[in-house]
């Protein structure tokens, strides 16, 4: 979709259709959803009633994931939910993201030619918790209007990076003066500040302006978090987001810096939010510094604390749980620094930091772990946070801690999982910080539940490490250059689990004019299926060389598995190359049919006869054999299942596909050929099986043709 406009007077198809189900249903806010093209996430195109940067969190989010708009989708069916209880019952992870007392409905937008979608309403709480008939038709009708607008569209929709914002059809409005009305508020002496529903400030009168430190004109028209900045942060924006969604007054503690403390009290009803802003006294004792942003209320810790666990659960590598401190935890604490190190016997080991020069971090590396000598190897030892508001507390209690960078305040916390460390986290700030203790009683549940998160990473990644290896032992780790012959090839496990599997490939070179392609999966995916890959390929390897012909090859390969009880199925192509001769044998074991690129760039699939996979009897089976010439020029792909089997599409049409794919793709050099059919692959399926792909091309120039 084009066209799509945060201003208040763009008209488009979408969004016209988007505010007329909004004030159709009565709803308080509405959203259109739409699934990318590879199925892997989905992501809000337009938002109506609600500011689109108060939203941000939830614009996109992934579709394999268990929610109330992802079901509705699969399920193509009306999802309802009547309450933030009934969320947490039916959709605990969305809940935990979602603390907000809200009914909403979710509804498929079905017959979309170019992808899947939903349409999202949501209503304040106190409505029926039940939905009527005419409810129900109403937001049905709704959904279809908003899919003949996608339909209507010229091409695939595009899921922008930001929604668009979407004004709700305006009602009538109430005859007032608007004159006495601006009088009044003007000679009140607290501040006062309205909010249209995009979130922009249209009106402040000057005892908000004198408080907020800014003139009306530099206010008006913004978002508050983007004219003030100390706004922006996650409290002011829990409390925004609660007051949308409730309609309940919500107040709040806000720092303006550099220290005067403000009340803000939000109301919001339909026209949008009303803040009121009076000055607050800070009882807090001379010379202490107070920290920046906002107070959280109870409400946010706890709400902070849930979105960061949900997240934490969702990570899979160290990487993975250091990224998401840096993206989550700094911003949320206003810190502008972190270094993440891993419990090491006699060492500090730094495994990840962010706002660090890396020299400095290269010098911290490595430090003793000495209790007395630095506060991260007291944290380590006594598993006790230690909090340091200033460098004169740090000094004082640390004179030979190494002062390396210009950070003033410091937080060191201690990753404790199952009563044992698995490091530490250190915060750091560019100026002088107080930890209230609001913070303090927030970041140590934190630091447990990224101590629990590193913990997991820490033995993935140990896992991974050592399937890779064990891959990359049983994989050939060159194949052999065969004269006459341009060879490319490429392996990726499936994007689940540790990365082991049991597909494989192997070139053989048998004399100076043949050679012998082999190509199998193994399976399941898992330690036992990478073994016996590695054994197959062996025996395979082993009866090759020894002058087996192709069928002799599989029949006694599957021998070999009897004799071993392997108990699994092995598919397995194999080619014996004779290429002074220009010809290819085929013989197969329950294998994909292998492509053929001809030298007029005719493409199609070989019909190979096959014989049974490997393993099921006692070596007693047939394998027929099937001859085809091998002209220079022309490309041999052999493949496993995980190139063209996806769940719901069919495999005929998937290896036609392909084979139409490599035709276009032919002026490609082979390494960027191998490379550009497993993307396509990659990118249009959601990748469940192991790939593994071997590319054998004879060039023009060729040995003299045998007499």
């Amino acid at each position: 979709m084009t066209g799509l406009s945060e201003q208040p007077g763009a008209v488009d198809p979408l969004c016209a259709a988007l505010a007329a189900a909004v004030r159709r249903t009565a709803a308080r806010f509405g959203g259109v959803y739409l699934v990318d093209q590879d199925e892997s996430a989905m992501g809000a195109v337009a938002l109506c009633g609600v500011p689109v940067d108060a939203f941000a969190p939830w614009w996109r989010s992934a579709f394999a994931a268990t929610g109330p708009m992802q079901d509705s989708i699969r399920s193509e069916r009306l999802v309802w939910v009547s309450s933030l209880e009934e969320l947490a019952r039916l959709y605990p992870r969305a809940a935990a993201n979602l603390p907000y007392q809200l009914a909403f409905a979710s509804a498929p937008l079905t017959h979309v030619r170019h992808c899947r979608g939903a349409l999202l309403l949501a209503w304040p709480p106190g409505r029926t918790p039940v939905l009527s008939r005419r409810e129900r038709g109403r937001i049905a009708f709704s959904a279809r209007r908003i899919a003949q607008v996608l339909n209507a569209a010229a091409g695939p929709p595009v899921i922008p990076e930001r929604p668009c914002f979407v004004p709700p059809l305006a009602g009538e409005p109430t005859p007032q003066s608007v004159s006495a009305a601006a009088g009044l508020v003007e000679r009140l002496p607290l501040g006062t500040l309205a909010l249209d529903l995009a979130g922009h400030i249209t009106y402040v009168n000057t005892a908000a302006a004198k408080l907020l430190g800014k003139p009306a004109e530099q206010l008006l028209g913004t978002q508050p978090w983007q004219s003030l900045p100390w706004l922006d942060n996650l409290t002011y924006m829990d409390a925004y987001r609660t007051a949308l969604s409730s309609r309940e007054n919500v107040a709040l503690t806000v720092l303006r810096p550099p220290d005067q403390w403000l009340d803000l009290r939000l109301h919001v009803d339909d026209s949008g939010t009303s803040i009121l802003v009076t000055p607050r006294r800070s009882s807090r004792a001379p010379g202490t510094q107070p920290s920046s942003g906002a107070a959280a209320s109870p409400e946010s810790r706890i709400h902070l604390l849930m979105v960061l666990a949900a997240a934490l659960t969702e990570t899979v590598g160290v990487q993975d749980v250091v990224d998401l401190v840096a993206g989550q935890v700094l911003p949320a604490f206003g810190a502008h620094g972190m270094i993440m190190s891993a419990a090491d016997p006699d060492r500090i080991r730094i495994i990840g930091y962010r706002g660090y020069e890396p020299d400095v971090v290269e010098q911290l590396d490595g430090l003793p772990t000495d209790a007395d000598l630095t506060p991260a190897g007291r944290a380590l030892a006594t598993g006790v946070s230690l909090f340091f508001a200033n460098r004169e507390e740090l000094a004082h209690l640390y004179p030979k801690a190494p002062q390396l960078s210009d950070k003033q305040a410091w937080a060191f916390l201690p990753l404790l999982s199952s009563g044992r460390p698995v490091g530490a986290l250190l915060l750091a700030y560019n100026d002088p910080h107080h930890f209230t203790a609001a913070e303090r009683s927030i970041l140590t549940p934190l630091a447990g539940l990224i101590a629990q998160a590193l913990d997991r990473a820490r033995l993935y990644d140990t896992k991974h490490g050592l399937a890779h290896a064990l891959q990359q032992t049983l994989l050939p780790q060159a194949l052999p250059t065969v004269t006459g012959l341009d060879v490319a090839a490429r392996y990726h496990p499936a994007s689940h689990g540790v990365n082991l599997g049991g597909d494989f490939y192997d070139l053989i070179r048998l004399t100076d004019t043949t050679a012998a392609a082999v190509i199998g999966d193994v399976q399941g995916h898992d330690m036992s299926a990478a073994a016996l890959m590695g054994l197959v390929r062996m025996a395979v390897h082993s009866h090759a060389t020894a002058g087996a012909t192709p069928d002799q090859v599989l029949t006694r390969t599957d021998r070999d598995l009897a004799d071993l009880n392997a108990s699994r199925f092995v598919s397995c192509l194999y080619a014996h190359l004779d290429l002074a001769r220009h010809q290819v044998t085929f013989a197969s074991a329950g294998h994909s049919p292998p492509l053929l690129r001809h030298p007029d760039n005719r493409t199609h699939a070989v019909t190979v006869r096959p014989g049974p996979p490997l393993g099921i009897g006692l070596g007693t089976h047939s394998y027929p054999l099937t001859t085809l010439p091998l002209d220079p020029g022309a490309l041999l792909v052999l493949y496993t299942d995980g190139l063209v089997e996806t769940p719901g599409t069919d495999i005929g049409q998937a290896i036609t596909d392909l084979a139409e794919s490599l035709a276009e793709w032919s002026g490609l050099p082979l390494h960027q050929l191998v490379d550009n059919l497993v993307h396509r692959t990659r990118q249009a399926s959601q990748h469940t099986d192991d790939i593994a792909v071997l590319l054998l091309r004879r060039p023009v120039r060729h040995l003299p043709s045998c007499v």
